[in-house]
Order: C-alpha cells, then sequence, then structure tokens
C-alpha cells in the first residue's frame, strides 16, 4: 500500500510512513519476543482452533491493515506536531506493551532475578504467586493498555473524516475487555481467595482510575 501510493503521487506520505513504521515496529517485536507467546491466553487455555486460524489468516492481515488502504484511497496531510505526538504516543504505548510483558516474562521464567527478585507478591494454593506491584501493581493488564495506546497511534495518521481507520481501535478495545473478562473468570477459578485479594489490591482492570 505504500508502493501503491508511491505509484500514484511520487512519494509517500507522512501518515503512511508512520502507520508502517508503527505496524513493523509491532511484527518486529513479536518475532524478536517469540518465545513470549508461548505463555499468551491463545496458546495456554484457547488452544489451536478456529479462532486462532482464522484470527492470524484472515481476519488479521485483512482489518489491520485498514488505516493503510484507507491512506491510499484517502491521503491525509500532517504537521510535524501532529506526526510528533503521534509518535510519543505510539512510543509510550509500546514502552507500557513491551516492558509490562518482559517483567511477567522475566518472573514467570526466574523470580530470583534481580529485575524482578524484590517486586511484591501475592502467595496462592497453586504455588504460584502473584504480582502485586511493578506494572502488574498498577492495573492487572498494563499490557492490553499499552496495546490499545498503540492502536490508537495506528489509526491517528488518517484524520478524523471517516471512522474505518478507527474500526482497528474500537473492535481492538472491545477483544481486550471481552479477554479480560475470559481470564479474570479462569483466574478466580484458579486461584480462589488469593484472586480476591489481588483484585482488591489492584482494583483496576485496563485503565488506571477508570476501568
Amino acid at each position: 500500500m505504500l508502493m501503491k501510493e508511491v505509484e500514484l503521487r511520487g512519494s509517500p506520505s507522512h501518515s503512511m510512513i508512520l502507520v508502517n513504521c508503527f505496524q513493523l515496529l509491532y511484527v518486529a517485536d513479536a518475532l524478536w519476543n517469540e518465545e513470549a507467546v508461548l505463555t499468551t491466553m491463545d496458546i495456554v487455555h484457547d488452544g489451536f482452533g478456529f479462532m486462532l486460524v482464522f484470527g492470524d489468516l484472515a481476519w488479521v492481515p485483512f482489518t489491520y491493515s485498514l488505516q493503510a488502504s484507507f491512506l491510499v484511497v484517502h491521503p491525509q496531510t500532517l504537521s510535524l506536531l501532529e506526526a510528533a505526538v503521534i509518535v510519543a504516543l505510539n512510543g509510550a504505548g509500546y514502552y507500557i506493551f513491551r516492558k509490562s510483558n518482559s517483567q511477567k516474562n522475566q518472573f514467570r521464567r526466574d523470580p530470583t532475578h534481580p529485575s524482578v527478585s524484590g517486586l511484591e507478591t501475592i502467595a496462592t494454593a497453586t504455588g504460584k504467586r502473584l504480582l502485586v506491584s511493578g506494572w502488574w501493581g498498577l492495573v492487572r493488564h498494563p499490557n492490553y493498555l499499552g496495546d490499545l495506546l498503540m492502536a490508537l497511534a495506528w489509526s491517528l495518521p488518517c484524520g478524523f473524516a471517516h471512522l474505518l481507520p478507527y474500526f482497528y481501535v474500537i473492535y481492538f478495545t472491545i477483544l481486550l475487555i471481552h479477554r479480560e473478562a475470559r481470564d479474570e473468570r479462569q483466574c478466580r477459578a484458579k486461584y480462589g481467595l488469593a484472586w480476591d485479594t489481588y483484585c482488591r489490591r489492584v482494583p483496576y482492570r485496563i485503565f488506571p482510575y477508570i476501568y
């Protein structure tokens, strides 16, 4: 789609470059941290079935690319200030997403590692411990918060004239709220009273002081 814009207009717009760079960063991060996928809800609980197959092979390629597709037909002009604000938003989202996921993965691999050994935890009847400090003491799913900030940053380069580029961030918000609710049920069944204690310590699910 970037090359199509070059073909039509001679060069890619700032909006198209931002969308491509943001998504390239997201893909590169997933590949670089591929081992962490094995501990995600998709693999641990949902398993390999229609949702994962259809999602990865059809839904993701055709919906996550809506912004770039929109920009080919509806070019947008961004000022340097607007571009800088959008880059900062994506950077903040990525920082939260990567730092929180890395902290969780490190704790799962080696709770005695210096980077996580000082974090406060709650013991559970299963023998596992729940993090109640660091990123996971801020909200129960800080990685979702980072993901949603990035999703918004992917859509903002398309302007506000049409709802279509914002389909992704709207859909993704609904998806993650539903996913969080499923995770909540599974954790309550698994950890029992320890989960109730955790929820009192970390009352917000995704958005601090909001939800």
